[in-house]
């Protein structure tokens, strides 16, 4: 062998690395995936090869690829361990994490069915992220465009796919911003839709058409106006209220009374933006005036530096905000 053959092989063992994992106690069909469809994306996300033999899984490739795959897959392991229902979204969103880190706050989502990545993209909505994860309540304040509903709804489907809650529940007040409820057509329903198309724009981003109205129609998701919350508990739920700053005080109680066992409630709202007759009856100012230092309740505030849509909104935004202290 020649000098530098004899380099050449010593370099590819270096960097060449297998790995054995213990299946035992595994289910390997769930581990695998329906044609192999999990252990196929494993070795899409990194240049490695992956067998399943007996009781053991390989993986073999260069040594940091294979440290990076054997640590996503230990948690498919321990997944496949707990019968837990595995397929490639959940492959890749392990991928995106990294190693497990408990119940811990992700530092962004991958969403089941649609493949989409949900990534904070200023310091405040990664603030907000790490609340929703971490908070039974949380209640965040802000202008229009920041993400506060768009977020809180990206965590509410994740924490469904995980199966953290059995349901989301997303509601809204239907406060008449100028028009009268009464002129528009059709029933109940189709006259407080027009309120509630927001959340079902999140949601249709989040999930795959056939897998949202499943969801709809067997009330694993629900969209309601917030009256239709009283008289209810809401258990195993992730429950949301957007336009909360057009809730009154006495409907925000009934809202925050709702929560049952191992449920987590977001109220998102913009204090700018209250169409009550009169902006004193808000809930939104109210919860905020009473509520800070219970502990599971976090209060984020978001501010003209985090809004994401058109640049110009930022522009108006503190155009706003500066016509406001004029008047103050």
């Amino acid at each position: 062998m020649t000098d530098t053959a004899a380099r050449g092989a010593t370099t590819d063992a270096v960097e060449a690395q297998t790995r054995r994992l213990s299946t035992e106690g595994a289910d390997l069909l769930l581990l695998a995936g329906v044609g192999d469809a999990n252990l196929a994306e494993l070795q899409r996300i990194y240049p490695v090869r992956v067998t399943l033999r007996g009781d053991a899984m390989t993986i073999a490739g260069p040594a940091e690829a294979v440290e990076k795959a054997a640590a996503v897959a230990q948690r498919m392991l321990d997944a496949a361990r707990q019968r837990t229902a595995l397929d490639p979204d959940d492959v890749l969103r392990f991928s995106m994490e990294g190693p497990a880190t408990g119940e811990g706050a992700p530092e962004r989502l991958v969403l089941p069915g649609v493949r989409k990545i949900i990534q904070p993209k200023t310091a405040g909505q990664a603030q907000y992220l790490r609340a929703l994860f971490e908070s039974d309540i949380v209640v965040g304040i802000g202008p229009a465009g920041t993400g506060k509903t768009y977020l809180a709804v990206a965590a509410a489907v994740d924490m469904l796919s995980r199966k953290r809650v059995r349901r989301i529940v997303l509601a809204r007040p239907a406060v008449e911003a100028g028009e009268s409820l009464g002129f528009l057509p059709g029933d109940m329903q189709a006259k407080v839709d027009p309120y509630l198309r927001p959340l079902y724009d999140a949601l249709e981003d989040m999930m795959p058409p056939e897998r949202m109205q499943r969801a709809l129609e067997t009330r694993v998701i629900e969209i309601a106006p917030l009256a239709y919350m009283r008289g209810r508990t809401l258990g195993d739920a992730f429950v949301i209220l957007d336009e909360a700053q057009n809730a009154t005080s006495l409907q925000m109680k009934m809202f925050l009374t709702r929560l049952g066992v191992n449920s987590r409630a977001v109220i998102t709202g913009d204090k700018t933006q209250i169409d009550l007759p009169n902006k004193a009856d808000s809930g939104l100012t109210q919860v905020e005036r009473i509520l800070p230092g219970i502990d599971g309740i976090a209060f984020h505030y978001f501010t003209d530096a985090d809004v994401i849509r058109h640049r110009l909104v930022r522009e108006i935004v503190k155009a706003y905000a500066a016509d406001a202290e004029k008047d103050a």
